[in-house]
């Protein structure tokens, strides 16, 4: 792990967070889950809020993916995204949907402040994040696509929004 420049899962919760929290609400499937524990990882994201139905650890489907993240990364279970909301709201973070809405900023729009707290809302695979979170967002970013489908699996689309956060934050 040395020579890899590792550290381990101590040293890790020990280490400076970026101010962010993501939101997984009512994801269905478990390699998802993992996936997006793995990327919180790599990019110092300070919390997870798992909501509905998303799987919570330990489960060997997360584990298959998250390859241990999931014993480094923070996280919390919330019964509801609106609950996860109020308590993230209550924690002083701008809450942010990922989604593509009328109104909606385009990512490489999005300008982080670094003196903020953010919390980046994912929703289902298949409907998205739900009108409730949207409406009770400050703001929603989607992420530009150009091809045929405009929608992108939701590890993509996590891994891509936390690298826009971490490559600003991180300094």
């Amino acid at each position: 792990m040395i020579e890899l420049h590792r550290v381990d899962v101590q040293q890790y919760r020990e280490m400076e967070k970026i101010p962010v929290t993501v939101v997984l609400d009512n994801v269905r499937s478990e390699m998802n889950v993992g996936s997006v524990f793995r990327t919180a990882d790599a990019f110092l994201i300070e919390h997870i809020c798992l909501c509905g139905i998303t799987a919570v650890p330990p489960r060997p489907e997360i584990h298959k993916t998250a390859l241990g993240a999931e014993d480094a990364v923070s996280w919390s279970y919330h019964s509801t995204v609106m609950d996860a909301i109020a308590w993230l709201r209550d924690k002083g973070h701008t809450i942010c949907s990922i989604e593509q809405v009328h109104g909606s900023t385009s990512l490489e729009q999005f300008i982080v402040n670094p003196v903020e707290k953010y919390a980046i809302i994912f929703g289902n695979e298949v409907k998205g994040v739900v009108q409730e979170a949207v409406d009770a967002s400050d703001c929603c970013i989607e992420i530009p696509q150009c091809g045929t489908k405009h929608s992108l699996n939701i590890s993509c689309s996590a891994a891509i929004v936390m690298w826009h956060f971490f490559n600003t934050l991180h300094k």
